[in-house]
This record gives structure tokens, sequence and C-alpha cells, in this order.
């Protein structure tokens, strides 16, 4: 079904479909962009996408409509392009946010160190994933054993967990962070928070930009969609 369209429907219903759910628009099931069926594991993921597009007044506009996108991206892309979005998410093992540390002022270096170095002993404990620290933004070389293993651990996701993988990863420019809350070590808001460190230093310094707050404020939601949706599942 094409969705440069107007509404034509009356009823968004939730149908009962061999391996999950699906979206029927006065009967008609919903398709991805590529034309798979929208089929989705959870009856309230499914209920959360009809409830977009019963809430559809006029042209239908996939940019408010989160979860359908999110069943879009999970049922297409994570499909079609999982070796390309595996690559790309192991390549922020190479330059994870938390291994490039402040060489002033002091006190920033020392919250960037009692925050994140948690995080990377995690890595290294769980993930089997050393990473090293260095002062500056000059890149360092990191272990290949431990690239390696982030990477394998990266290929352990599918679908809608690669599709929430990768929104977390590029969102916070950190692979440990997004791995972080995919294994349920922290929730995306704490996860967010550690990422915006050196910006809320900044801000505390200087004060707030407008502009550049609203930016913000528009990833962190796409942020914490992301789990809301899973949570569905």
């Amino acid at each position: 079904m094409a969705f440069d369209l107007k509404r034509f429907w009356q009823q968004a219903e939730v149908l009962a479909e061999a391996g999950g759910y699906t979206v029927a628009l006065d009967g008609r099931k919903l398709k991805t962009p590529l034309k798979r069926p929208l089929i989705v594991p959870g009856r309230r993921l499914a209920g959360a996408i009809a409830g977009e597009w019963q809430a559809v007044e006029g042209k239908v506009d996939l940019q408010q409509m989160p979860y359908t996108r999110f069943a879009h991206a999970g049922l297409d892309q994570a499909v079609d392009e999982r070796a390309e979005i595996i690559a790309k998410l192991a390549l922020y093992g190479e330059n994870d946010l938390l291994c490039y540390r402040a060489e002033s002022p002091v006190e920033l270096a020392r919250r960037q160190s009692k925050a994140w170095d948690p995080l990377l002993g995690w890595s290294a404990e769980v993930l089997d994933a050393p990473l090293l620290i260095t002062n500056g933004i000059v890149h360092v070389p990191q272990p290949e054993a431990s690239l390696k293993a982030l990477e394998n651990t990266v290929q352990a996701h599918e679908g809608f967990a690669l599709k929430a993988l990768y929104d977390w990863v590029t969102l916070s420019g950190s692979l440990v962070l997004g791995l972080a809350v995919a294994r349920g070590r922290l929730a995306a808001a704490e996860a967010w928070a550690l990422s915006r460190l050196d910006e809320n230093w900044q801000a505390e310094q200087w004060g707030v930009d407008d502009e550049a707050q609203k930016h913000a404020d528009s990833k962190y939601d796409a942020f914490l969609l992301v789990e809301r949706a899973l949570g569905l599942i």
C-alpha cells in the first residue's frame, strides 16, 4: 500500500496473523514500503501502530507516526540492509565516544571518568571487549580482538532489535552505550544522559542554546521511542 495518500478508511484494527499481528484499514492489511506484510510480534505494538493510523486526519504523514516507521525499518531496512547496518555499527567501536576524554578542564575530565569508566569496565568484562582511553580527539587504535568481539555482539541482533540498536548507537555516538541499553545494563534515558555529558557541561558554563536544545530534545524523543517500541513487543 502506497503511503502518499489521504485517509479513506473508517477503522484501523489489529488482526492476528501467522507470526504475529498486523493492522488493517477497513479490512485492508498494511504493507511496508517494500511491499512486505506489516506483521509485528507484539499485539501492543500493533495496537500502537493502529492508533497512529486511526488518528490520521487528511493526508498520511509518516513523520508523525513513529511506531509505524519503527515497524517499517525493522521489517525492511534491518533485513535488506543488514550487512551494511552491522558494518556501520561496528565502526563506532573504533571511535567510541566513551574513549575520548577532555584534556581540560579537570572537572569535566573527572565527570567523564566517573560516568564512563564503569561502562568501559562492563564492555571489558561482559562483552570481552576492553577499549583504550585517550585524551583529546586524536584517533587511538583499539585492540583488534575487542573490535571483533563487539562486531560479534552486534551480529547477534536481528530485525527490530537491530533497528533499535542502530538508533541507540547513531544517536548517542557510542556502540558501548547502545549495547548497554540493548543488554539491559542501562535504561535509554540513562544512556542518553551519559552521551550528553560534554554538551551538558558546556550548557552549565555558557548557558543553553535554544536551537541546539530543540535539536537535542528531538533526538532524545527518538532515543526513548525505540525503547518504548521494543517494550511493546
